[in-house]
């Protein structure tokens, strides 16, 4: 069948849905069970969305999960109407981002009132990605990643909080927040340094630490850089420790091709991502007869 053949069909069945809320509300099913006709409802509309998504109509198909979801409110069947917003939600990040959200954020109202905290966590993660994609918000992206990380810690999800609040870090230093970010680096590197399997990570995180400390004043990731050394000897011995000394005494110097000539050593081996390099460039410019380009 083809596309506007399966629209067809959505719409027949959309018309049907329509008819069985329009007969619950009448006197007589109200005395002999208006409930299971908008039950009925409830699942045509849903077939309907489906259809729509098969024809690749996401905004019908998002419409017609929402209306299913305020059936399944007005039937007191919570679970089943979050399920609905976000299925809506889901069909809308095609089409609509603005209506995925508000579909999203209807589901995380009914998830938290439920005490469904993990599943609320998850679904301001689905919005965060929404906005740092399509509506290209970074603000709101962080609202939406520090309330997810709030949620997991309180679930005790700690390594699911910390990518989050990784997430918030990486743009906070993006924002010139510097301060925000280094304490979330320093906090994730604490708790990963702990663990045996995150250990190896524990680097990364002061190294991006002591970039963001650079970013403010070259003092301050002087002294962060000893503290990390003394907390987690490892370090001293890391790729990034020996980069960073490299670059703070070609800054003290003010010599802009030692600086340079550090960062090429470091990405022959490690590639730079494009967080990093930005960092790098920021504090390239801050040393007196610095040309453009990094590398």
């Amino acid at each position: 069948m083809d596309n506007s053949g399966k629209e067809a069909e959505a719409m027949a069945l959309l018309a049907e849905a329509e008819r069985k809320v329009k007969n619950s509300q009448s006197f007589f099913s109200g005395l002999f069970g208006g409930s299971s006709k908008i039950e009925e409802a409830c699942e045509i509309y849903a077939r309907a969305a489906n259809m729509f998504k098969m024809a690749k109509n996401w905004s019908a198909a998002g419409n017609a999960f929402c209306q299913a979801a305020q059936l399944h409110l007005q039937l007191q069947s919570k679970h089943d109407a979050a399920t609905c917003f976000v299925d809506a939600g889901n069909a809308f990040k095609k089409a609509d981002p603005q209506e995925a959200i508000n579909c999203l954020m209807r589901a995380i109202e009914i998830y938290t009132d439920m005490g469904r905290f993990t599943i609320a966590a998850k679904h301001h993660i689905s919005i965060a990605e929404v906005y740092e994609t399509e509506l290209v918000d970074i603000e709101k992206a962080i609202a939406h990643y520090e309330q997810s990380a709030d949620y997991y810690k309180g679930e005790e999800s700690n390594s699911s909080a910390n990518k989050c609040l990784l997430k918030v870090a990486g743009y906070a230093a993006q924002l010139e927040q510097y301060q925000k970010a280094v304490d979330i680096y320093e906090q994730v590197g604490t708790s990963a340094m702990d663990s045996p399997l995150l250990k190896y990570s524990a680097k990364d995180y002061f190294f991006k630490a002591a970039l963001c400390h650079f970013c403010i004043d070259m003092l301050n990731a002087k002294l962060a850089v000893q503290k990390y050394e003394e907390l987690f000897p490892a370090f001293s011995e890391s790729r990034e420790c020996k980069l960073m000394k490299k670059l703070l005494d070609a800054h003290e110097e003010q010599n802009v091709d030692s600086y340079t000539e550090a960062v090429k050593e470091y990405d022959a081996i490690s590639r730079l991502d494009q967080w990093l390099t930005t960092m790098l460039l920021r504090i390239k410019k801050t040393i007196q007869g610095d040309e453009e380009d990094l590398r």
